[in-house]
């Protein structure tokens, strides 16, 4: 078994990895990096659609999904995914081709062709291809992720994707019984990072919402589209939390998806509830009346990039009654991250200081460190080990503490480096 690296190595984004088992060749992600704002899209190393057996997505997010329609310019290669990844995938990818325009290599026709060779499959169930079988295995990380395990001639091959060991409010935590694996490819995000305990971050979220409706202001949540958003309305609602929560944007859409498969969540009937006891907003008229009372406002998006965060944020930010609580991932050079480090939002072209109290919280959906270890500590064999999806530093530093902590011969790849095991 053989393992091109095609993109993921000593940087967060654009996964993809080409594993050839005696001339099956089985692609797991393909996906797009986003650099600062105005630089192009960067994507993993080409690969010939002819030349593939079967791609495999491991879950919605763009760094992992977002290039697959590239391969169906003219390629027919089967597609695999859980049927929430394929709902979410199309969503995602058809609300990046509307905000970047002509910047991707492939359009709707070529994500059409994708997902008419779409092949639903659940957890655990087995496929064959040619000198392989594959299967996903459940996340944590998002509704319907999945990681790969690979099996070819008694060499077994383990990639996480992105997960979140102990799942979250919304998901089950990860299946990680996989049996002797030959090599583990794990994420590095937060491999250098403790995170606070979710129940944690829970409680004060709880807490600074009550504050806020004390006062009688408003409180914005700006968030992840994809399951952030529903994961915030739970948390409000099972606090028996009384005043109006309002949900606006993409979330709206995913909502639905989640309503369609609720076999993939923790708990279908506590989402069903906080989401059907939270109101849609879906025109700007009902935009602007929503504000009138005490609420939380939840909205895409989760940086502040763009979406209806842009219009709420304006309304917002200048009433100290108000609060602005970021429970996503700010990026370097985003609005949030300004508003993170600067206090300061940029409106109508002055940067004007927010008056409104802002806070942030970690709500993670990846691993932390300890849970990446407790990953690695439940991996049977003796694995060659690589650590992908994080910065240079995390990756390094994270393949070092394996090798010195369980003796594994691990290391972080580079681009178009090949494993063989």
């Amino acid at each position: 078994m053989e393992v091109k690296v095609l993109g993921a190595a000593n940087e967060v984004g654009r996964s993809g990895f080409l594993v050839s088992c005696n001339g099956t060749n089985l692609l797991l992600d393909y996906g797009v990096l986003f650099g600062k704002r105005g630089s192009p899209p960067e994507y993993p190393l080409h690969v010939k659609p002819k030349d593939l057996d079967a791609i495999i997505i491991t879950h919605a997010h763009l760094d992992h999904s977002g290039n697959v329609p590239s391969l169906f310019v003219s390629g027919n290669t089967d597609v695999y995914a859980t049927p929430p990844t394929f709902d979410l995938t199309r969503l995602l990818i058809e609300d990046m081709l509307k905000i970047t325009k002509d910047a991707q290599p492939f359009g709707q026709p070529e994500l059409n062709n994708m997902m008419r060779n779409a092949k639903e499959i659940g957890f655990r169930q087995k496929i064959t291809k040619g000198n392989a079988t594959f299967e996903l295995r459940e996340t944590g990380h998002v509704i319907g992720g999945g990681s790969v395990l690979v099996e070819s001639q008694k060499k077994r091959l383990f990639y996480t994707g992105d997960i979140k060991t102990h799942g979250s409010r919304m998901l089950r935590e990860a299946d990680l019984d996989v049996g002797d694996i030959d090599l583990l490819i794990i994420e590095s995000t937060y491999s250098q990072t403790e995170q606070k305990p979710r129940k944690e971050s829970e409680k004060e979220l709880i807490e600074f919402a009550n504050e806020v409706m004390d006062r009688k202001g408003v409180l914005f949540i700006p968030s992840f589209s994809v399951e952030r958003s529903q994961e915030m309305a739970c948390i409000l609602r099972s606090s028996n939390f009384k005043h109006k929560i309002i949900m606006d944007g993409m979330a709206l859409k995913v909502n639905e998806i989640m309503f369609n498969h609720p076999e993939y969540l923790r708990d279908p009937k506590v989402f069903a509830d906080a989401i059907n006891e939270s109101v849609a907003i879906r025109d700007h008229e009902k935009r602007k009346h929503a504000l009138d009372e005490p609420c939380v406002v939840i909205s895409p998006a989760g940086m502040l990039v763009g979406g209806n965060a842009t219009y709420y944020l304006q309304e917002l930010s200048f009433n100290s009654n108000n609060g602005i609580a970021l429970v996503s991932y700010q990026g370097e050079g985003t609005p949030g991250k300004k508003l993170l480090d600067t206090g300061k939002v940029s409106t109508r072209g002055k940067d004007l200081r927010v008056a409104a109290e802002v806070k942030q919280f970690e709500f993670s959906g990846h691993a932390d460190r300890n849970e990446l270890f407790e990953i690695i500590e439940k991996i049977k064999g003796n694995p060659k080990v690589l650590t992908v999806h994080g910065d240079s530093e995390s990756c390094k530093k994270f393949a070092q503490e394996i090798h010195e902590k369980f003796g594994f011969d691990t290391h972080a790849p580079d681009v178009n480096e090949i494993i063989t095991i």
